[in-house]
């Protein structure tokens, strides 16, 4: 089995919003890492049993798919149950999925609140709760996709700012709170894949072109820092490891 790891066969991930994008991106690496990978989804199902097929060509019996909308709370203590009773354990939570749109002062709404704080933040913050007792019994690990933003607010996008940057603060406080049988930390990247409206072209070349290695990242980037906080981190906790291009060292 190609790049496997043996110190991760047989352990299970539960990635969130994990059937396109970076998240299926994490998942597929996680997998051929050696991991069993249960991919969350809410409505992109077709893309799940898509992803799930094609790996389980490589490993059968290997990768599970859980239906769930992050933003009924309600839902998450069976979401982290059900993704730990697959396979009798629970090694790693990846909390990706996000919303992400702009909300100009002046016009930000109780439903854009609910929205985007409820899935970058409040699902966050609730699935590890669920989830932190059958982690902590396999001395699991969480990692919060948060976002650069999060320390620069970006124009226009002031909840989703405020949704990360708190999403920043969850990371350290349960880092704090589930040590030391449970590590937290978040990954925060930079220009690497955004939301596939024209709308938003000239503000990723503007951002993309104020990074020190002057490129878009891509979603491989974040993959392997996501795997190397599982694999290689057992000393790393409460941190936050900006994938960014050396966009935050400034203009």
């Amino acid at each position: 089995m190609q790049n496997t790891t043996p110190d991760l066969l047989g352990k299970t991930a539960l990635i969130t919003g994990a059937a396109r994008r970076v998240g299926a991106v994490i998942a597929r690496t996680l997998h051929t890492a050696g991991m069993n990978v249960v991919i969350h989804y809410r409505g992109s199902r077709d893309a799940a049993e898509r992803l799930r097929d094609a790996l389980e060509t490589t490993r059968p019996d290997s990768v599970e798919l859980l239906q769930a909308d992050l933003l009924y709370t309600g839902s998450l203590p069976d979401l982290a149950t059900q993704a730990h009773n697959r396979w009798g354990r629970l090694d790693v939570l990846v909390n990706n999925a996000s919303s992400f749109y702009p909300t100009p002062v002046g016009e930000i709404t109780e439903t854009s609140w609910d929205e985007l704080v409820g899935s970058n933040l409040k699902a966050p913050l609730f699935l590890t709760q669920a989830a932190a007792p059958l982690l902590a019994a396999s001395q699991g690990c969480v990692i919060n996709m948060v976002d650069i933003h999060a320390d620069r607010p970006l124009k226009n996008y002031t909840v989703y700012s405020i949704a990360k940057a708190g999403l920043v603060s969850l990371t350290k406080s349960m880092a704090r709170e589930l040590g030391p049988d449970v590590r937290v930390n978040a990954i925060a990247p930079g220009a690497i894949l955004w939301p596939e409206r024209e709308e938003y072209a000239d503000m990723h070349r503007e951002i993309t072109e104020r990074t020190a290695l002057k490129r878009q990242g891509e979603p491989g980037d974040i993959a392997r820092t996501a795997l190397f906080l599982v694999r290689d981190a057992g000393y790393i906790t409460g941190q936050v490891l900006a994938v960014d291009g050396g966009r935050t060292l400034g203009n």
